[in-house]
């Protein structure tokens, strides 16, 4: 089979890339970016940097963020529709998840388009699988409010039997594990950051520990995953 045989016309891919670390991609993920007709990105500037590194040449490349959703999503849509191959990718791991990408996948399989998810990272199941908590039910929360709605969510844990996922920024991860601890009590939690990285770390432990090693640091930068033991 070659590479152009890969896709097919008219199917949209999700294509899982790197959480971080820019080798874990698979060969089905850089023969599909090869031979799609569309490669949407999240960002283009991150994206390119993904491609070079594995000298993926693509045939096109598009934005597809949040500020253009709007236009963007029916113009692939109908090249889908005119039976173009359009492979969808993030920033990192895989689309759709806590991403603009979700919009486009339910347009297309509204209108009737093929979707195909191409395998890879994720980060909510990366963090869980080595929180070392019970992985066979948990529940995914993507990203919490910021303010309406965010203690009532945090509260709604309270009797939850599942292991609890999370992202958050780490500009504000001391105070919502703070939110944490005082509206649920003594609970384990693990924080994942850089994961694949060269300074990957999993800082688990009780809530209140964890918190006080996080405020000796003066907190952590970018995004985190965090996993939230469940009631014992």
């Amino acid at each position: 089979m070659t590479i152009e045989d890969q896709t097919a016309p008219g199917a949209l891919y999700l294509v899982a890339t790197p959480v971080g670390n820019l080798a874990d991609i698979t060969q089905r993920a850089i023969d599909t970016l090869s031979s799609v007709d569309i490669v949407a990105a999240e960002d283009t500037r991150h994206s390119r940097t993904l491609l070079a590194r594995h000298e993926i040449k693509v045939k096109r490349l598009e934005s597809y963020h949040a500020h253009n959703l709007d236009s963007r999503t029916g113009q692939l849509v109908r090249h889908l529709l005119d039976g173009k191959s359009v492979a969808l990718i993030s920033d990192a791991g895989t689309p759709g998840i806590s991403d603009p990408g979700s919009a486009l996948v339910r347009a297309a399989v509204e209108a009737g388009v093929t979707v195909c998810p191409i395998p890879g990272a994720s980060a909510p199941v990366l963090a869980l699988t080595a929180s070392g908590f019970p992985s066979h039910r948990f529940v995914y929360e993507g990203f919490l409010p910021r303010k309406k709605g965010r203690r009532r969510l945090i509260d709604s844990w309270k009797e939850e039997p599942r292991t609890v996922v999370f992202f958050e920024s780490g500009l504000r991860l001391v105070k919502t594990l703070e939110q944490i601890a005082s509206a649920l009590g003594p609970r384990k939690v693990c924080v994942a950051r850089e994961m694949t990285k060269k300074f990957e770390e999993f800082l688990r432990g009780d809530i209140g520990e964890v918190i006080e090693e996080l405020s000796r640091r003066g907190g952590v930068k970018g995004e985190v995953t965090v996993v939230l033991a469940p009631i014992t």
